[in-house]
């Protein structure tokens, strides 16, 4: 690159083209263009590392895109500043979501656990009406593009690249997403580029929405591979006070636990464990039962064979193996149970204690935990309070939600906000010209 390349100038430049940083360019154009403007004579400039655009919104959901939830509140999310993640939740909510999506020409439709995903079942849906909307408003994305660092050059930043010239911006956006999925471009490149703007990052960045691997103590597990039923995980101080729970579906895999509650319940194992070495997980089969409740059940059986009932309630090898574990052969008659070994199971049944070695890492994870603080940000626009001119949102915030479209939520729901304010200032620069 010559050393004497004149930065290319553009009013917004939003770093990262993921789901946030797509809401934020459409949002900025829509604005302008519902007040009579052309977009298109507005420089909004969208730069991506990524070879491939869009890699987050198209494995979502299994490749079907869980744009969001019909339900959403900030009780789904982990955050420190609830109150923020609910007034951004009320500015733009699921239902504007779900009307954005409708006037791209994209249904989506509400399945049994509320989630919501569109009518064709197809991630590419999703991604495609969002780049079309982008290029009809005249919206530039280039990638691969990395940035390398912002430096504030006071009016405006420039944008540099180790393998581009210099891009000058009068206004920035950070949407780079955390550390999860890093080949969509999600590396953590995102918190350098705000420390140095004046930011301060979370303490712990870890995986979240992660599948977690067991210890060896608790690999018998394992050989219950492919078994998927309902069951409430919960966080377990070395106390004994249950933390944090989830009840939704497990799957157990060839490493260790999978798909909703597992996912859901990862960050929080993780984070206890950095302060309380002996948390641990604890997994209730029967969700609706405590631990009398099952022994009452126990107690019932009579001449019935204990394998005979349970596999009523939970998967036959599943039931199978909690009575290997409690020294109980599966076809003794409930009658016949000495009081130890039925209270020994009804305490398996509903608390089961699997001792987790790790999670399978940034690579593995939906979502990041951790990120800028909310109160670095002013809630209005998502402005940064430490360096005007510069907005954060989605993933990079230290905000992270469940499983069930939240996280796409909070990406559309802050990208619209600060799209608008964006445009607003925009168009006040001009009348005062």
């Amino acid at each position: 690159m010559p050393p004497n390349a004149a930065p290319k100038p553009v009013q917004v430049a939003i770093i990262g083209a993921g789901a946030s940083g797509l809401m934020t360019a459409i949002s900025i154009a829509q604005a302008l263009e519902s007040t009579g403007q052309n977009p298109k004579s507005t420089n909004i400039l969208l730069l991506d590392g990524s070879k491939k655009i869009g890699i987050k919104i198209l494995v979502a959901g299994g490749g079907r895109c869980n744009v969001t939830h019909h339900q959403v509140d900030e009780h789904q999310y982990a955050t420190t500043k609830p109150a923020i993640v609910r007034s951004t939740l009320k500015r733009f909510s699921a239902s504007d979501t779900i009307n954005f999506f409708a006037n791209l020409g994209v249904d989506l439709k509400q399945e049994p656990t509320g989630k919501m995903f569109p009518t064709t079942d197809d991630a590419h849906t999703v991604l495609h009406a969002l780049l079309n909307e982008a290029a009809r408003l005249g919206i530039k994305i280039l990638n691969p593009w990395r940035v390398e660092s912002i430096t504030q050059t006071n009016p405006g930043f420039t944008i540099d690249s180790p393998d581009h010239h210099p891009i000058h911006a009068d206004c920035i956006v950070l949407a780079t997403g955390g550390k999860a999925l890093p080949k969509s471009g999600s590396d953590g490149q995102g918190y350098k580029i705000a420390k140095s703007l004046g930011h301060s990052i979370t303490k712990d960045i870890l995986p979240a929405l992660v599948p977690l691997i067991v210890a060896d103590s608790s690999r018998w597990i394992t050989e219950l591979s492919g078994i998927a039923c309902p069951a409430t995980l919960s966080v377990v101080a070395s106390t004994g006070k249950h933390i944090k729970s989830f009840t939704n579906d497990t799957l157990i895999t060839h490493f260790g636990l999978s798909g909703p509650a597992p996912m859901d319940i990862s960050r929080y194992l993780t984070t206890a464990k950095l302060t309380d070495r002996k948390a641990h997980l604890q997994i209730n089969w029967f969700p609706d039962h405590t631990f009398e409740q099952a022994d009452q059940f126990l107690t019932n059986l009579g001449k019935a064979q204990v394998s005979t009932h349970l596999r009523t309630h939970i998967p036959e090898r599943l039931a199978a193996a909690l009575c290997q574990q409690a020294n109980i052969d599966p076809t003794t008659p409930g009658h016949a149970l000495p009081r130890e070994s039925r209270r020994a199971l009804a305490h398996l049944l509903t608390a089961t204690t699997i001792h987790i070695q790790a999670d399978r890492g940034f690579t593995h994870a939906e979502v990041t935990a951790g990120g800028v603080p909310l109160e670095e940000i002013n809630r209005k626009d998502f402005q940064s309070r430490t360096c005007p001119g510069l907005y954060l949102v989605g993933e990079i915030l230290d905000v992270d939600g469940r499983i069930g479209g939240y996280n796409f939520q909070w990406a559309w729901s802050t990208g619209h906000i600060a799209g608008t304010a964006i445009a607003k200032s925009l168009l006040n620069d001009a009348s005062n010209r």
